[in-house]
């Protein structure tokens, strides 16, 4: 089960650095820029794989977690 969850956390971490990023610019945001960022933007082909990939790894990272804690 060690094992699953060590792949798993792996997998997690890949995807998630292999997500596009939603702000423009880092330093608009600390210098009061005026950027969209809270603009809807809709995912499509890739980047909503990835974001469901990684909603999925999540849910199966947690729940690995809660079973080896009742094991």
């Amino acid at each position: 089960m060690e094992i699953v969850l060590m792949v798993t956390s792996i997998l997690l971490i890949v995807v998630v650095l292999l997500q596009s990023d939603k702000s423009e610019s880092a330093s608009n945001i600390l210098m009061g820029g005026n950027t969209e960022l809270f603009a809807q933007r809709k995912e499509r082909g890739f980047e909503l794989f990835i974001s469901r990939f990684t909603m999925v790894l999540g849910i199966v990272f947690f729940l690995i977690c809660v079973i080896m804690s009742l094991i």
